[in-house]
C-alpha cells in the first residue's frame, strides 16, 4: 500500500511472520480458517484425508502475519502458526525476504 507520506512510528513497527501447520486428518474441511484469513494464505487442497475431507493447504507461506485467527476458529484444533524468528536488520543471520 503507498501512502503519500511516511508514518512517523513505521521504523518502530515490527510486522511478525509465522509458519503455518496443517494437520490433515484432524481436519473435517469446514473452511472456517480458510475463509477468515486476513492474508489469503490458505486454499481448499484438492486431496481427501482420512475422513474423506477436503483440508487446507498453504497458498502463500510467506504472507502469514501470524494472527493466529485460523487457529482460533478451528473447531478440530487442527491448524496452528508459530512465530518465525527473525534477526536484526544489518546481522549476518537476517532472514531475507
Amino acid at each position: 500500500m503507498e501512502f503519500w507520506r511516511k508514518p512517523l512510528d513505521a521504523d518502530d513497527i515490527h510486522i511478525t511472520r509465522g509458519n503455518v501447520y496443517v494437520l490433515d486428518d484432524r481436519c473435517k474441511g469446514c473452511g472456517y480458517c480458510i475463509e477468515f484469513c486476513p492474508q489469503k494464505v490458505l486454499k481448499a487442497s484438492k486431496g481427501f484425508n482420512k475422513k474423506g475431507y477436503h483440508y487446507p493447504e498453504i497458498l502463500k507461506p510467506k504472507d502469514c502475519l501470524n494472527c493466529h485467527y485460523c487457529e482460533i476458529i478451528c473447531p478440530d484444533f487442527a491448524i496452528y502458526s508459530i512465530a518465525q524468528v527473525v534477526a536484526e536488520k544489518g546481522s549476518k543471520n537476517e532472514v531475507n525476504k
